[in-house]
């Protein structure tokens, strides 16, 4: 164990970052209980005359086989005991295999055999090779076997330095290429790398042709060297000609096909006698193809009419039979989904997506502002409601498989989704499509065609638009996507020849400044340039007279651009701009359609005034900073009395060096700074979810007599830091039982560096006496979760019996002796003793650090009642001696002798030998320590 102990300690300290395999650490503890149970084995057959002689030797010959067993099955030093961290692989989202393990089995065998260093896994597109390998690779996370799970999709457009980069990505070490340009110095670095990877598997996903490994820099895979090379692909030519182990994905047997169909399609339409007959025909359609399986399943999901299922199966054998080929046929199939989502608005939203590089991560709310700035959403009453929409149609995409949901907040599209996607597109649209591809300049001129409306080019490498490339007829022109390129300039004429174009997107370049052309472009309805950094200036906008969205967020513009203030129609302004000099007073009025504004609230030199956004009265979401208490009281007065509620809104007062990222919400208020101020505001309409509150310091309490924050019944979260004047948090005086209680719905309340905070509520008894209150209404902080208090230094008695708290951490605070000072007073009476019970059934997690006054977490005659306790943490908590005994939430219990069953005390083993078990000493025994 010391050996395993001292390897382990060794690697750990190696500055890449490793941890201990899965197994290490639980055989390092497993020993150390064995070598506690042989330990108590000696102590027995030492005090022998208790034990009779044969009795002692089946006891010892039992632990010795038992130790040598448990040594059998120990960790290999040889191989390693620590693994890379997350950058060793992470687990990726799957879906649901039905049918599939023989071939995973096989694939599985191989990946075990020394003998075997390149598989690749074919079959036609949709069969489920991806999927199939995902799983894999999730499970070879799991075993630890390899060091390493490398997961990379290579795309049927090819690129070695693309492939270099995303193996680097991988790997966590692209830095190290970004330097270099040759490709040939690219793969002898890419090569040094996979061989400081250690043993690895390398997994190339979509592999469309041959892939030279010496040309990329993937050292050749080996018995020696035990790495593994697997790739997915739709040609068996290309396994063996890479010299793979060649397994085949076949399609699903009919059987299989029926249960994957009937898991998508709904139990009401399982139940269907009617439909069963029609929709075997259906599945059998699919020809054993999880992608169509699931994609049609989800286009016919709910539908209970045999007549439509009659007609479905007939759509979809006319389609098939029209076509030659595999994969024309997969298209057809698929295609019956998107014939079948019938309003056109939805189908525009799909084909849009095929605008993005393939396998590429949409964020949703991306994806919507776009289908918005496209005009595939109606314009509606407000912003939000088209956001409603957005979100409609996305789950009707996702609902009928056509959108893979990733991530929660990401959408992709399956390559061979992608491909049925392109051949509408190349059939009925005309659209220019070469985003992700590395191109280092524009297409060709005679690529673009008179006739095109969409060009994607989002994600190359293009750094400059040049005369010589530009095209001379875009006539029809509308949208042009240039975004993640390293565009440095573009030709002054290049904006020339498209008079149509309306959504430009220019965001995250490297460009400087923009050519004067684009003032020509007056059917521009969408101007994004999120993100680019050395964009000091605009030429002047006042020709743009149809512009509707303007996002200058993270520019390093100086200067509102010249002629704004004529983009009447203007709805959405991004300008979170740090250099921002100045707003020019009576710009912000004439914008009068503006749903959404936004400026950096860090910048003091963009400060509002109330009487430049009360006229704004579409407005939806805002962000702005406002110098004082004043203006803010002002443009919340002007809301009310034009009853106007924002659906969201961040709002800062006062100093602004730096934005207090939100938690909770959408309705958010800073105030920092604010001398002179005692809490007045006036909160009512704006609905606060959360609130920030620093460098205040004439506040005294947040809630009393005459305080706004009483109306602030949906607060969620509440931080207050640096407030020299806090004394409490809620004042009671200020309440009857009929009171209303600001803090009812209050989750999340952080307190740090407040020297005079003594209590979260004091009761103020008149003629200048206060009282720490010992129970808090019952509605005051009655949903709050978690609570973090961090150097107050006259605190002594933290908290009242909270029962919803989940989280508690209380740190570096010099005066605190107990933690829970106000419990629920239910008595237990056991024997002569009384026990007081401190009930906190939802508790989680306990962390107390640099508390060197702490002597207790309880009353000493107190017990807790928090079965889902995970974890008490003590850090530099010297003074506390005792941990409090626990009774179960049903039944009495024994109060000394239970723990929570999840419960684990982590701090120093010196700490952990320090505590006092007097008056329970079998208490101890149902507890787990775990050192730090």
């Amino acid at each position: 164990m010391e050996d395993i102990e001292l390897q382990l300690k060794a690697e750990l300290l190696s500055p890449s970052g490793k941890i201990p395999k899965q197994g290490v650490e639980n055989w390092l503890k497993d020993a150390k209980e064995m070598i506690a149970e042989a330990q108590d084995v000696e102590n027995k057959v030492r005090k022998g005359r208790y034990l009779c002689r044969a009795w002692n030797g089946n006891l010892v010959d039992e632990k010795t086989r038992e130790m040598k067993e448990f040594l059998d099955k120990g960790p290999n030093a040889s191989e390693g005991l620590a693994m890379d961290g997350p950058s060793g692989g992470l687990p990726l989202p799957t879906s649901e295999l039905v049918g599939e393990e023989a071939v995973r089995n096989d694939i599985w065998t191989c990946l075990m055999q020394e003998e075997v260093s390149k598989i690749g896994v074919w079959g036609m597109g949709g069969v489920g090779k991806t999927t199939i390998m995902k799983h894999i690779h999730n499970d070879l996370l799991k075993q630890q076997r390899f060091e390493r799970v490398i997961w990379v999709t290579i795309s049927k457009e090819f690129n070695v330095m693309k492939l270099q980069d995303n193996i680097a990505r991988a790997l966590k070490s692209k830095d190290y290429l970004d330097k270099e340009e040759d490709k040939l110095r690219r793969a002898a670095i890419l090569s040094e790398m996979l061989k400081n990877a250690g043993k690895h598997v390398l997994i190339l996903d979509d592999v469309w042709d041959k892939v030279s490994l010496e040309e990329v820099g993937i050292p050749e895979p080996s018995g020696s060297n035990g790495c593994k090379l697997v790739l997915t692909t739709r040609s068996e030519h290309v396994c063996k000609y890479m010299g793979c182990k060649v397994i085949k994905v076949k399609p699903l047997s009919e059987e299989e096909a029926l249960i994957l169909f009937l898991n998508k399609v709904g139990p009401n339409i399982v139940q269907n006698p009617t439909i069963m007959p029609t929709l075997k025909l259906v599945v059998k359609e699919c020809a054993g193809l999880p992608l169509t399986i699931v994609v049609v399943a989800g286009t016919m999901k709910g539908e209970d009419n045999p007549h439509i299922w009659k007609n479905a199966l007939k759509e979809l054998k006319e389609r098939i039979g029209k076509v030659e080929g595999v994969e024309v046929e997969v298209i057809e199939r698929l295609k019956f989904s998107f014939d079948h989502l019938k309003d056109g608005k939805v189908k525009d939203c799909f084909l849009y997506c095929v605008l993005y590089p393939e396998n590429f991560e949409i964020e949703k709310d991306e994806l919507i502002e776009c289908w918005i700035e496209e005009g595939f959403i109606d314009d509606m009453g407000t912003r939000q409601e088209m956001k409603n929409k957005g979100i409609t149609i996305l789950k009707k995409l996702e609902d009928n498989c056509l959108l893979e949901n990733f991530k929660v907040e990401k959408v992709k599209m399956h390559d061979a989704v992608r491909d049925m996607a392109l051949s509408i597109t190349r059939m009925n649209l005309p659209y220019m499509i070469q985003a992700g591809l590395q191109l280092e300049e524009l297409p060709e001129k005679e690529q673009w065609s008179p006739d095109i409306e969409k060009v994607s080019l989002m994600y190359n490498s293009i750094s400059e638009i040049s005369i010589d490339v530009l095209p001379t007829k875009c006539k029809l022109l509308t949208t042009l996507l240039l975004q993640g390129n390293p565009i440095k300039k573009i030709s002054y004429s290049f904006f020339t020849n498209m008079p149509c174009l309306s959504v430009l997107n220019l965001s995250f370049t490297k460009i400087e400044s923009l050519p004067d052309s684009i003032s020509e472009l007056k059917n521009l309805t969408t101007l994004l340039l999120r993100g680019c950094r050395e964009l000091r200036d605009l030429p002047c906008l006042s020709m743009l007279q149809e512009l509707k969205k303007l996002d200058l967020h993270w520019t390093k513009i100086e200067e509102v651009p010249d002629g704004m203030d004529m983009l009447i129609k203007l709805r959405y302004i991004d300008l979170q701009v740090r250099t921002l000099k100045e707003i020019r007073a009576g710009l912000l009025p004439k914008l009068v359609h503006l749903r959404h504004l936004s400026f950096d609230v860090r910048n003091r030199q963009t400060s509002l005034k109330a009487e430049e956004i009360e006229p704004l009265k579409k407005l939806e979401c805002f962000t702005g900073r406002f110098e004082d208490i004043d203006e803010l009281n002002k443009f919340i007065s002007s809301m009310k009395q034009s009853k106007k509620n924002l659906i969201k809104y961040y709002l800062q007062v006062g100093i602004a060096n730096f934005m207090m990222h939100p938690v909770e919400g959408d309705k958010i208020v800073t105030i920092g700074g604010v001398q002179n101020w005692e809490g007045e505001l006036i909160m009512h309409p704006i609905e606060i979810q959360q609130l920030n509150i620093f460098q205040c310091n004439y506040l005294r309490s947040l809630v009393d007599d005459n305080s706004s924050f009483n109306n602030a019944i949906d607060l969620r979260v509440c931080n207050i830091w640096s407030c020299g004047g806090i004394e409490c948090v809620v004042s009671l005086s200020s309440f009857t039982s009929s009171s209303t209680h600001p803090f009812q719905r209050l989750e999340e309340l952080c307190l740090e560096a407040l020297p005079k905070l003594s209590a979260l509520i004091i009761k103020d008894e008149g003629f200048g006496s206060t009282t720490t209150s010992t129970l808090a209404p019952s509605a005051t902080f009655s949903h709050l979760k978690q609570i973090v208090i961090i150097r107050c230094s006259s605190m002594k008695t933290l908290l009242p019996n909270l029962q919803n708290l989940e989280e508690i951490s209380v740190l570096e605070c010099n005066e605190v002796v107990e933690i829970l000072g106000a419990p629920t007073l239910q008595v237990v009476e056991k024997g002569s003793d009384a026990l007081i019970k401190f009930y906190l059934p939802k508790l989680r997690e306990l962390v107390l650090w640099g508390l060197p006054k702490l002597k207790s977490i309880c009353n000493k005659i107190g017990v807790m009642v928090c079965d889902s306790l995970q974890l008490i943490k003590v850090v530099e908590c010297y003074k506390l001696k005792r941990i409090p005994p626990f009774v179960p939430l049903v039944g009495n219990g024994q109060p000394f002798a239970y723990a929570p069953p999840s419960l684990t005390i982590s701090s120093t083993t010196k700490w952990w030998e320090w505590l006092e078990w007097d008056d329970h000493p079998s208490f101890k025994n149902v507890l787990h320590f775990k050192p730090y």
